[in-house]
């Protein structure tokens, strides 16, 4: 599964913002012969859509989460809007609908049901990584049910999916619960090709890095590295490099990332420019929330990893801690918003929490553990640039060369025979730069010239001018100029939720907005003073 993040920030549902407290997850089957998401994700975004899910699953692997996973969606006609994240899958090309939920083989067979049973598999997978993530038991009553069991229950609407297609295959809900738990567990399903035996840890969903796990660094290339980069380092530091391990193991936390996150936090145990210090035992400055604090202090070195690794767990996961809690402040995270080290900075957060707000923090740590495990600069490639690790930056890239042969993607911050795409326009988000200051890691662990003959840094994505405002009388005019000396177009807006893209000043109004459905020939606009902003 590679779960990627495309929130569909135009769409009313989006918009509206509002949250729920997860209770369970809903699956979902689009009802039309359709495989691609796109199609789906290009109508829902749309001001004045009236449905959105929170994710859509194709049968190639790709998991396109459009909401976030705590809003509210529309994607169930009924009160489960308010308790279930809603989940749909793509259908295949091959069939026709004769009426209702029946359907009929266009083909062969052999596509529908290789379709079928992948995005089966896909969805196993996407619903174990979020029953862990939200604490939920898929065996539970009503905790994970199909649209149509959910109008059973009175939830939703009338609709007889997923069951009318999957029933041909042999797949029914009762074995999509039994599959999820066993995926849970660890235990291969079978079903399709989704790898839902992964247990749903998150790691390598789209290739961000999962807090919780084994450790991938030892003991020995944890000491090397702080000795490697603070050769006056204390021996205390040194012998309490085994606590991470054991206390990260306790609790089913990765101890090499809490350790690359004090070595970042510390200065590499310098302590220079830190709110805290040796004596404190306080490793990852907690309780440090604002300058000039001094943070928590601990009788021993273990009990201050043990409170850094309890406080990782929150936002990693749902799961009870293991250990009596010591951690002041874990009452106040909110639980499992932040599975990925990517997602510990509040900047690179989807839901915009996170332990710091540094832009680009959770970068830096996992740059320090690429370190540690001699991983640096590799891009997985076999550079053979050793000279040329890569530094932890945060930022974006957009390409802006125009020739026909456009900008190279590259496996290693290298020049050679290495060249895994070509790209000719987007932005691009970066996580680091090489030593040498030539080239730009991306997000997917690619690299791209920083030549500025071709592409161009910038520290944040450029903002949006366009938004929302929802209209409650049926007759507001929609004239061909921001004014009322501008003709009328004849038509209205009608009372609904509308973008505006532009605001200009004219005669009748405080001011005017252009819709979104007329920007081309900026002929459409409305007086603001009778519209109220969302």
């Amino acid at each position: 599964m590679k779960l990627i993040q495309k929130f569909l920030t135009e769409s009313g549902c989006y918009r509206a913002g509002r949250k729920i407290a997860v209770k369970g997850l809903m699956i979902h089957s689009v009802g039309c012969p359709q495989p691609k998401a796109s199609v789906f994700m290009k109508n829902w975004d749309k001001a004045d859509a009236g449905a959105c899910v929170h994710a859509i699953v194709e049968p190639g692997g790709d998991v396109y989460q459009l909401l976030p996973w705590d809003y509210r969606g529309w994607h169930c006609g009924g009160d489960g809007n308010g308790t279930h994240i809603g989940v749909e899958m793509t259908e295949p090309a091959t069939i026709r609908y004769t009426g209702g939920s029946d359907w009929t083989e266009t083909g062969d067979g052999r596509g529908t049901r290789d379709h079928v049973l992948a995005a089966y598999g896909y969805a196993v997978e996407l619903f174990a990584y979020l029953c862990r993530m939200f604490g939920l038991d898929p065996l539970a009553d009503g905790v994970v049910v199909s649209h149509s069991e959910g109008h059973r229950r009175g939830i939703a609407s009338n609709h007889g999916d997923v069951e009318h297609i999957w029933k041909r295959f042999g797949l029914s809900m009762g074995k999509f619960r039994k599959d999820i738990k066993a995926a849970m567990d660890g235990v291969e399903t079978g079903n399709g090709s989704g790898g839902a035996g992964n247990g749903g840890s998150g790691a390598g969903v789209s290739g961000l890095t999962g807090i919780m796990g084994k450790a991938a660094a030892t003991a020995e290339q944890m000491r090397e590295y702080v000795k490697g980069k603070n050769p006056g380092v204390a021996q205390s530091v040194l012998d309490m490099v085994l606590l991470y391990l054991s206390e990260g193991e306790a609790e089913g936390v990765r101890g090499d990332v809490a350790f690359a996150q004090s070595c970042l936090e510390t200065g590499n145990f310098t302590f220079s420019g830190s709110a805290v210090s040796l004596e404190q035992n306080n490793f990852a400055g907690m309780c440090v929330t604002q300058n000039g604090m001094k943070g928590l202090s601990f009788d021993t070195a273990q009990l201050g990893i043990r409170c850094q690794v309890q406080h990782l767990k929150a936002y990693a996961c749902t799961e009870a801690l293991v250990n009596e809690n010591i951690d002041p402040r874990f009452k106040y995270v909110t639980r499992g918003c932040a599975p990925y080290v990517e997602w510990l900075g509040i900047s690179e957060n989807p839901q915009g929490k996170g332990w710091a707000a540094g832009a680009g923090y959770g970068e830096k740590v996992l740059g320090i553990l690429r370190e540690i495990t001699g991983e640096a600069g590799s891009g997985g490639s076999g550079c053979g640039v050793p000279g040329n690790p890569v530094e932890p930056m945060a930022g974006f890239v957009k390409v802006f060369y125009k020739g026909r042969d456009g900008v190279n993607v590259r496996t290693a911050p290298c020049m050679g025979d290495n060249v895994d795409q070509v790209v000719y326009e987007g932005i691009y988000t970066v996580t680091g730069i090489s030593a040498d200051k030539r080239w730009y890691r991306l997000k997917s662990g690619l690299f791209i010239t920083a030549d500025a003959e071709y592409v161009m840094f910038m520290e944040r994505l450029p903002g949006k001018s366009s938004y929302l405002v929802r209209v409650d009388i049926p007759d507001l005019n929609i004239r061909k100029g921001p004014g009322t000396d501008f003709a009328r177009t004849g038509l209205f807006t009608g009372v609904g939720v509308f973008t505006v893209v532009e605001e200009a000043d004219g005669k009748g109004a405080g001011k005017w907005g252009l819709l979104k459905s007329y920007k081309r020939e900026r002929n459409g606009w409305i007086s603001l003073d009778f519209v109220t902003r969302l």
